[in-house]
């Protein structure tokens, strides 16, 4: 049954500058049976035409094919992305897009890597080759939450690591190999898994087979070592985690994955992160902020007094782009109204690694693809390898590990978005978490849950105010939320007694929240707390009249809100307490109140660390009541003085002056320390804008390199491409040089100006060419051949693009046979002429000896027909040829006369004619003809007239005779 391609397992795998050594050495490790199809995304010169394929094809088992739009993947094909486009997946069908305009937002692996995730969930595969920056990191992060494999090429085989080493430090990359090993890791876990590659990863309703005792073992060893419970997770994501682990350790029984556990620490908590699936993005479903801007913030200062801070809480913050988020988008909305509320952020997780990386700040470069350009100038500034929130959204938020499940949650809150945590847990677990968000939220606060999540069963406890956000408000009902609140190990809440009368527990509950109430009013003394620049940042019971607002602009400073009477004894005691530490107390200090002297006890104590960083502290006023008892011996007093009440008058005069006096000398101090703060001001507000600028230029800078490396990146794949194109010329060139020099034939390369290219060896010695005759005109050659209309000739088959062959005979006799080719490029066209010399003088001898033996043939005939008899025989007299006439005329066959000497058929009187001719004829005198007797084969005695001619041999010497014989009458 043929695979369906949408269950074909897409392995994509994205590189930049380096990558194509690192593609050739991957690559070239596959094989086509592993039922895999291979997308590659390459940062590509969209101004030049790419050989990459080509390129790979040689060195890759597999077919290599250039993308086509709408292209369907198959399994053990490779892919290659052409230039200037951009990549998705979807159904099985590989669609093209144009590059953006902007560079920034050039990201091709991060967009395929996001578009696979989508389209194959957990069967697709990441993997992150050799390039700068950092796409790839959030197309392996989506690929990680969709349940995928991701793979990194480590740093010491990637020529630049820069997008391998973003992936890895984003926590997203499962396996981090050189690009061989990464091969082979393919090849195991394909060979590990299923007959069928699509089995690699499960779909999202398969899960693996473990029972309940097993996936309890799990879970007792993750609460071990995290502190976590996950029992009341949701067990198919549980599963489908903890299957996902036993692929990557190919493992196939769970208990021997358990064992994994049991032995190596390490695994317990890539399996915590793992089920964490700590994924997030800034602004993400933008829907749910416009929620919050149009329902949410105009709640929040409705009726809000300026000392009431705005709290905001954000559970499974993960690494904090949420919480940030929230930040901005209020403090966007409030504008300049922002300064009049103290903001606070709750951001908390479980996972401690993720919460660091929310409190540092610190995201990628990619962030350039949720955050506008206005966001980042305003809310980010440039670090190395991405950008750093600002110090104010920093301070409005702060981040704890906090399990929402067990620990205890926080108060007074006014919104909690709670987007995509519920959705990993369990019924029991989620509603409660819902109760737990309940206590936590004031009257009428607000809950955001995620764009996939409900609240389910807890309808009572909250109203639905925008459906498409999940945005909810809570109802005025009572709830109970018991702090001790666990589970056992049947998955079954520890029993809890309540008494029969429900309302008692709440009214148990009120009574100890209004006792408290009553005390810290009736027994502690009203203060403030102020930070290390006496800055006041909340007021503690009714402050009046120790604190009441100044005139002119608005501040919190505390001695400028203090009663003038106070300021000095809270500047000394401040004083000593920040020098000094500890706390101090000052005992009646006198201030005026509607013209009534008053009393009052200052006490300063420092609250140390209580907030990281910062050192606060507290101040309370307490005030003092004159007895009775005093009094009464206060009019005594006065009654003594009467007496020397002149003396007293003065006194008092005296030292109302001095104390006058010591007033404005220290309203002096103040002022000239205020003035040089505004001074300070000023000048920090010159450096700061200095800095600004600098920040600028930086960032122009910044952008003006990314452009730069991104035109390096490019100019380095194709630097890379025409490296091994000079390799293949290279091996051409060597070929080529061997096979000149092992051909024994003369053979001429002329370009088309008529220069000398190339030649052989075996040209050298017939055109008498030396090695530094190339370049030279063939003109100015004098050859050991003479070919005329040379230079005429080589044009001609320029001009023509024909073949022409000409004869030439060299200075020694020996013939040629000329070829001269047009010489034709890669491109079909015609840059000069290459000469091929064949020796053909062997075949002029054959001509030779063709035509003499058809001069043969026709002797031959013409003595086969003739009617006299003709022989021929040697200087011995032995016969060699014989005629049908002399068959005729002697009566021997030509095989019987062959055997015979001619002396054997002449009489004994004409021996001696014989003689006299043969020798006249070996001494090359010609012999005259003359009538002699020949004896037949019956005997009869016959006249002949005899005519010899002698036969010569090649140096022109007799060898032999030939005769003819005729009857004569």
């Amino acid at each position: 049954m043929k695979e369906h391609p949408e269950d074909v397992p897409v392995v994509g795998i994205a590189g930049s500058a380096g990558g194509l050594k690192a593609f050739k050495a991957l690559l070239s490790n596959l094989s086509g049976e592993m039922g895999m199809g291979f997308v590659l995304i390459q940062h590509l010169d969209p101004n030049h035409k790419s050989i990459l394929p080509e390129i790979l094809a040689k060195d890759c088992p597999l077919p290599v094919l250039e993308i086509t739009d709408g292209m369907n993947i198959e399994p053990g094909h490779v892919y290659v992305i052409p230039p200037g486009m951009q990549l998705t997946l979807l159904h099985n069908s590989l669609s093209l897009m144009p590059i953006p305009k902007d560079k920034r937002l050039y990201n091709p692996a991060d967009l395929f890597f996001q578009s696979m995730a989508d389209d194959r969930g957990s069967s697709a595969i990441g993997v992150v080759l050799s390039g700068t920056a950092s796409d790839g990191t959030l197309g392996c992060r989506a690929i990680k939450e969709a349940g995928g494999i991701t793979f990194a090429q480590d740093s010491d085989s990637a020529e630049y690591d820069g997008m391998p080493a973003s992936a890895v430090s984003a926590g997203c990359i499962d396996f981090v190999l050189n690009p061989v090993d990464i091969a082979h890791e393919l090849v195991r876990i394909v060979s590990h898994t299923a007959p069928r590659p699509s089995q690699i990863f499960l779909k999202s309703e398969e899960t693996l087979t473990a029972t309940q005792e097993q996936l309890n073992k799990i879970f007792i060893l993750l609460r071990a070592r995290t502190g976590n419970d996950f029992s009341y997770y949701k067990t198919t994501t549980v599963k489908r985690r903890i299957d996902r682990r036993m692929l990557l350790h190919k493992l196939e029984r769970i208990s021997e994955y358990i064992l994994l556990m049991q032995q190596d620490p390490q695994e317990i908590d890539a399996l915590f992160q793992d089920i964490l699936i700590n994924v997030t993005a800034f602004l993400r479903d933008p829907e749910s902020f416009d929620a919050l801007k149009t329902r949410v913030y105009p709640k929040l200062q409705e009726n809000r007094p300026l000392d009431a801070s705005i709290r905001i809480w954000v559970p499974g913050c993960s690494m904090g782009q949420e919480a940030y988020s929230i930040a901005m988008t209020l403090i966007e909305y409030l504008g300049d109204r922002a300064g009049n509320y103290p903001i606070q952020i709750f951001g908390s997780d479980i996972d401690e690694s993720a919460v660091e990386k929310a409190r540092s700040g610190i995201y990628p470069e990619t962030i350039e693809d949720e955050v506008s350009q206005v966001r980042l100038q305003r809310y980010f500034h440039k670090v190395s390898g991405g950008y750093q929130v600002n110090k104010q959204l920093r301070d409005m938020c702060v981040f704890a590990v906090h399990n929402v499940i067990k620990d205890p949650p926080f108060s007074r809150i006014d919104l909690i978005s709670c987007r995509n945590l519920l959705i990993y847990l369990g019924a029991t677990l989620q509603k409660k978490v819902l109760q737990v968000f309940h206590y936590a939220l004031q009257p009428g606060g607000f809950l955001l849950l995620g764009t996939s999540e409900t609240i389910g069963s807890q309808a009572d406890l909250f109203a639905m105010q925008d459906k498409k956000a999940k945005l909810y408000q809570k109802k005025s009902v009572a709830t109970h939320l018991n702090n001790d609140f666990v589970f056992r190990e049947n998955h079954n809440p520890v029993a809890i007694e309540v008494p029969e009368r429900g309302d008692d527990l709440t009214l148990v509950y009120s009574l100890e929240r209004e006792a408290d109430r009553l005390l810290l009013e009736t027994y502690v003394p009203p203060g403030v707390i102020v930070n290390s620049d006496q800055m006041v940042i909340r007021f503690l019971g009714r402050t009046w009249p120790y604190i009441e607002p100044s005139d002119g602009a608005a501040s919190l400073n505390l001695y400028k809100i203090a009663h003038p009477d106070l300021v000095v004894e809270l500047r000394a005691a401040i004083h000593s307490v920040i020098k000094e530490g500890g706390k101090i107390r000052k005992e009646h200090v006198r201030l005026k109140v509607c013209g009534e002297a008053q009393r009052v006890n200052i006490q300063v104590l420092s609250l140390g660390g209580a907030i990281r960083n910062e050192e606060n502290l507290l101040v309370m006023f307490e005030p003092v009541t004159v007895s009775s008892k005093e009094q009464i011996v206060t009019d005594e007093a006065e009654g003594e003085q009467k007496e020397n009440l002149e003396a007293l008058v003065a006194r008092n005069s005296e030292l109302e002056r001095e104390v006058v006096t010591t007033r404005e000398y220290m309203q002096s101090i103040v002022e000239e320390q205020e003035g040089t703060n505004e001074e300070l001001r000023s000048a920090n507000e010159e450096i700061q804008s200095t800095n600004e600028e600098l920040q600028s230029t930086n960032e122009e800078m910044e952008t003006a390199k990314e452009e730069l490396q991104s035109a390096n990146e490019e100019l380095s794949t194709v630097n890379e491409e025409l490296e091994t194109r000079n390799d293949e010329l290279a091996r051409t060139n060597d070929d080529l040089t061997n096979l000149m020099a092992s051909v024994n034939l003369p053979i001429l390369m002329l370009g088309s100006d008529l220069r000398i290219r190339q030649f052989t060896q075996a040209a050298e010695k017939l055109l008498n060419l030396i090695d530094t005759d190339v370049g030279r005109p063939i003109g100015n050659i004098k050859a050991n051949i003479d070919i005329p209309d040379l230079e005429s000739e080589v044009l001609d088959v320029i001009d023509s693009m024909a073949t022409k062959s000409i004869e030439i005979q060299d200075n020694s006799g020996v013939w040629y046979a000329i070829s001269i080719r047009p010489y034709k490029t890669l491109d079909n066209r015609i840059d000069g002429a290459v000469m091929i010399f064949i020796d053909i003088s062997a075949i002029k001898d054959v001509d030779k000896i063709k035509q003499a033996l058809a001069r043969e043939r026709r002797l031959a005939t013409v003595v086969r027909d003739s009617n006299d008899a003709i022989t021929v025989q040697d200087l011995h007299g032995n016969i060699k040829a014989w005629n049908p006439a002399a068959e005729r005329l002697y009566g021997y066959t030509e095989e019987e006369a062959l055997d015979l000497n001619i002396s054997q058929i002449v009489t004994e009187y004409g021996q001696s004619d014989l003689k006299r001719m043969i020798e006249l004829i070996s001494e090359g005198e010609k012999f005259e003809p003359m009538q002699l007797e020949r004896i037949t084969k019956s005997g009869e005695v016959v006249q002949i007239w005899l005519i010899a001619t002698a036969l010569m041999d090649d140096e022109g010497k007799p060898n032999a005779l030939s005769t003819i014989e005729r009857v004569a009458h």
